[in-house]
């Protein structure tokens, strides 16, 4: 008995410092798994409808959309289903039109809606008369094929705030194929934040139809892919007639478009990020796909 009675004590307490060692490595792990659990359910919330994670790579909590005009420029701000516009109703084209097109957005099959309409409600819009028998075509600046995820931004498209006189070998040409590898480097990339419009500080020698639309000289775009790895920005400056080189020959970089336009573009991302995305254009390495 005296025995039994020594030893029982000695291995009860082995017996709980053994528990105790494991309830802590029970601690440790639980611990664990809730930590990965916070930061998957956070990466999950912050994942938005194109599947790409907000500030993944760039860190921001603005719109990237957002412009700030030339000052010397008319403008009303219009904001439509897909696309913001800063209209000018002194030369009855957009100062500029921005949206965002994401990787979903880019597949989408709404059929074209193909009617032109004056935007009674805006200072100045053109009617689609005026572009007849000029030898201009209405030219998009936001394209009816990266709205066909819907069908509001699809006939908001082809309201008349969003189109500018060009000639058809640019629309149907390199302004096209500009568009086309938005599209591409949408999917590729999860989404690319597009600005497009025409240059009005060039002189305007000439307009069309009884409202007198100015016919610009040049076009701009500038294209930022935040989401790509590594982010890209790149601006292309496209002549309003035909020119020899392609799009690769209009590839500028986004300060260029800057100082042409008076424009301020991505005004929402940090200014050293800004900076270092705006000054420099890499044609090569922007047409090819990311991923």
């Amino acid at each position: 008995m005296s025995n039994q009675a020594y030893r029982t004590p000695r291995y009860s307490a082995g017996a709980r410092k053994r528990r105790k060692m494991r309830n802590w490595k029970i601690a440790f792990w639980l611990l664990i798994a809730i930590v990965i659990l916070i930061i998957g359910v956070d990466y999950l919330m912050a994942r938005d409808r194109s599947g790409h994670s907000r500030g993944e790579r760039l860190d921001y909590d603005s719109n990237l959309t957002a412009v700030r005009t030339n000052p010397d420029m008319d403008e009303e701000i219009i904001e439509y289903r897909a696309m913001t516009v800063s209209f000018n109703a002194d030369y009855h084209v957009p100062n500029w039109v921005a949206y965002e097109l994401t990787a979903d957005e880019a597949r989408g099959d709404e059929p074209r809606y193909n009617k032109f309409q004056q935007d009674r409600n805006v200072r100045g819009c053109a009617s689609p008369a005026d572009y007849r028998n000029t030898g201009f075509d209405r030219g998009h600046m936001a394209p009816a094929a990266d709205m066909k995820w819907d069908s509001l931004a699809m006939r908001e498209s082809f309201l008349m705030t969003n189109i500018v006189p060009q000639l058809h070998a640019i629309n149907s040409g390199a302004w096209s194929k500009l568009e086309d590898k938005c599209r591409s480097h949408a999917i590729a990339d999860s989404a690319v934040y597009i600005i497009s419009g025409p240059v009005l500080t060039d002189p305007i020698d000439f307009r069309i139809g009884t409202t007198g639309v100015a016919v610009p000289r040049r076009f701009f775009k500038v294209i930022l892919s935040p989401y790509a790895d590594p982010p890209q920005a790149i601006g292309f400056i496209v002549p309003n007639e035909t020119f020899a080189g392609g799009i690769q020959a209009c590839a500028v970089s986004v300060d260029s478009v800057e100082s042409l336009t008076g424009h301020d573009f991505f005004t929402a991302l940090p200014d050293d990020i800004e900076a270092k995305l705006e000054s420099t254009p890499n044609f090569h390495k922007w047409s090819r796909i990311s991923r």
